[in-house]
């Protein structure tokens, strides 16, 4: 029989592992709970906000910063400028010209304003004569003072039964940088509205937009977190004012509050510079880490087999978020293009489509001229900004069902869906005559670069290898023969 001290110890032993199991079990379980919770804020601050943000951002160059492009080369076009220069006569040619810009760019509305007779032009004809110390007409004389070449402004659209709209007002300027006047177009408040909100249903967010003092300008129909409306200012709001500081907006990047429900808040804040908007992306944390307590819970009531559990649910969870941010990673990150990786997967898909239906499918193989001369010359910052300006040019000249892509370096390639011959070659023709007539900008230079341009239509039994392979070769010849020209992969000359 035993002794009693061998007894015991035969206890103390059991109860010395049980308390150390239970201790090891305990710490495992907190040690996991704390490193998961820190790994998903973490997830949140630095990865999952930073790219809603930027995915809606991408959309948003397309979306609504696309109209500031229109009324821009609504400023910049010589036949806007020599028909005010010339006296403003017959009305019906700027009518037309409105009603075409609403027409082919799909926008609200279209407006010039002149300095001269102070007359608004709008689509349908003459709207009124813009009156000095009239609230309707004060964005006029206002924007004819700024030192800003444009503003965007939301008012009451007259031409439209005073609807909410999204204006775009930009300053137009004769051949000696004098003002004539303000041309511009519109987007429907609701229509963006309507974005917004496919974007907050799309990734589970609250998104809103402010100028640089803090104003909410646009949010979703049912308003922005915390009861955020148009028109009030962040630091008015109790949930928000802790971050603000001395600062209207919160400094750009992420952010972590709690509200005053105790619930932990992440917030991403992106500047718009294109618009001197601000965008806000805001995340309650509940959801995404109440599923780690409840693991901890579990994990202290049913000890080591739960452990074991949980952590290989959370190794799945974070191999899945991994590999939907890598094919979220389809985006060239110097022009918002799509990238090579990108293009493959579309590529692949207009091929097989045009071979199934039997239509059209041409290549067209870009390169700006001399480009890397300009690098040595002005640098590669000016490089990269004429990369930059050369995409929104060709996102401009082409169709939305048409495939972009930047290729690498200077070289980029469109597929033109359902287009015959001659009308790819017009669409090159576009592209090159607005590359060559482009001023690019970089700081206060204006830059000038001219494009040539491979063409390739699909063939019979092509692969997609043989089809870039052809528009390739065309574009050597264009290279060859001069530059600044299309050439097409069959006759290798000059299609001008």
């Amino acid at each position: 029989m035993p002794s009693r001290s061998a007894l015991f110890s035969q206890r103390s032993l059991i109860l010395a592992l049980l308390l150390l199991l239970a201790c090891g079990f305990l710490a495992t379980s907190l040690i996991s709970y704390y490193a998961s919770r820190s790994a998903i804020r973490d997830g949140i601050i630095n990865t999952e906000l930073p790219l809603t943000s930027d995915t809606v951002y991408s959309e948003i160059q397309k979306d609504l910063i696309r109209p500031v492009l229109i009324a821009s080369m609504m400023a910049q076009d010589t036949f806007l400028r020599d028909w005010v220069l010339a006296g403003e006569q017959d009305t019906g040619r700027i009518t037309r010209y409105l009603r075409e810009v609403m027409g082919k760019q799909a926008t609200f509305t279209s407006f010039f304003v002149s300095d001269r007779s102070l007359t608004y032009y709008q689509a349908r004809g003459v709207l009124k004569h813009v009156v000095p110390g009239t609230w309707r007409d004060a964005w006029y004389f206002r924007l004819r003072d700024a030192k800003e070449p444009y503003e965007i402004n939301v008012d009451l659209d007259m031409a439209n039964h005073d609807s909410l709209t999204v204006f775009i007002n930009y300053q137009v300027l004769d051949y000696q940088q004098r003002f004539i006047g303000a041309a511009g177009v519109g987007l429907s408040v609701d229509a963006v509205v309507k974005l917004i909100d496919t974007y907050q249903r799309r990734y589970q967010r609250s998104v809103f937009f402010t100028d640089a003092h803090g104003k909410v300008l646009l949010t979703g129909s049912d308003g922005g977190p915390h009861g955020l409306r148009v028109g009030q200012a962040l630091h008015d709001n109790t949930e928000l004012g802790g971050l603000l500081g001395q600062s209207p907006v919160p400094g750009e990047g992420s952010h972590e509050y709690t509200d005053s429900q105790g619930h932990s808040h992440f917030l991403n804040v992106r500047q718009l510079p294109e618009l001197d908007w601000y965008l806000l992306v805001d995340k309650r944390e509940t959801g995404a880490l109440d599923r780690i307590r409840h693991s901890l819970y579990l994990n202290l009531a049913i000890c080591a087999a739960i452990s074991l559990v949980v952590l290989s649910l959370l190794h799945g969870m974070l191999k899945r978020h991994q590999a939907s941010t890598e094919a979220l990673a389809t985006l060239d990150s110097l022009t918002g293009l799509p990238n090579r990786r990108s293009f493959d997967l579309l590529a692949a898909q207009a091929l097989q489509a045009a071979q199934r239906d039997r239509t059209a499918l041409v290549a067209l193989l870009i390169d700006l001229d001399h480009f890397k001369t300009l690098n040595d010359t002005h640098g590669h910052l000016a490089g990269d900004e004429v990369l930059r300006q050369f995409a929104q040019v060709l996102q401009g000249s082409l169709r939305q069902s048409d495939i972009l892509c930047r290729w690498g370096g200077e070289e980029f390639i469109v597929l033109l869906r359902a287009t015959e011959g001659r009308q790819a070659i017009e669409v090159a023709e576009k592209i090159r005559r607005r590359t060559e007539q482009q001023a690019f900008s970089f700081e206060a230079q204006a830059l000038h670069l001219t494009t040539s341009i491979g063409l390739s239509a699909l063939q019979q039994g092509d692969t997609l290898h043989t089809l870039l392979s052809r528009a390739d070769r065309a574009l050597y010849c264009a290279k060859q023969a001069g530059r600044n020209r299309v050439c097409t992969e069959s006759a290798g000359t000059d299609d001008e």
